[in-house]
């Protein structure tokens, strides 16, 4: 429904010097970032609900509002990724690399579930200095950079 309903009608016209003698139009899906985050929102707001006796889904907490058929609901809370289970598949966030500068979900604070983090120094190999060669090659030096990464405990 998200992919659908964000999706844009785009057209091309076709014709002798620019004119639209013909015009073609199709369905053109949103950028998959701009579905990804929408769906995020809707994840990160969406409303807490416990099926009756009579099997009808009422809210848990009866201070909100009832949800549009647009919004998202669940009956089970999410399991903690910070944790490893094997049961739901998680990995937990136990030595994944981290971001120390981000506050984004990336960053130590919030991917470490407060656990804190690790720091290590690691050498990194590239490529750079690349030249094009006519033709047809690229030719490139390995540069080598010592940098600071960081691990959650």
């Amino acid at each position: 429904q998200a992919v659908y309903k964000m999706a844009d009608v785009a057209c091309k016209c076709h014709g002798v010097s620019g004119s639209c003698s013909l015009k073609t139009c199709w369905l053109q899906l949103a950028e998959f970032r701009k579905v990804g985050d929408q769906l995020k929102e809707k994840y990160d707001s969406a409303a807490a609900m416990r099926i009756t006796r009579k099997g009808k889904l009422e809210l848990v907490n009866s201070r909100f509002n009832q949800p549009t058929p647009e919004d998202l609901v669940y009956v089970d809370p999410s399991p903690d990724y910070c944790l490893r289970n094997e049961t739901t598949g998680s990995l937990g966030t136990q030595g994944r690399l981290c971001n120390k500068t981000s506050e984004g979900m990336d960053g130590c604070e919030l991917m470490c579930c407060g656990r804190g983090y690790d720091q290590f120094k690691s050498v990194q190999v590239e490529r750079c200095h690349c030249k094009f060669h006519w033709c047809c090659f690229v030719k490139c030096r390995k540069c080598t950079e010592v940098v600071d990464q960081h691990v959650c405990k």
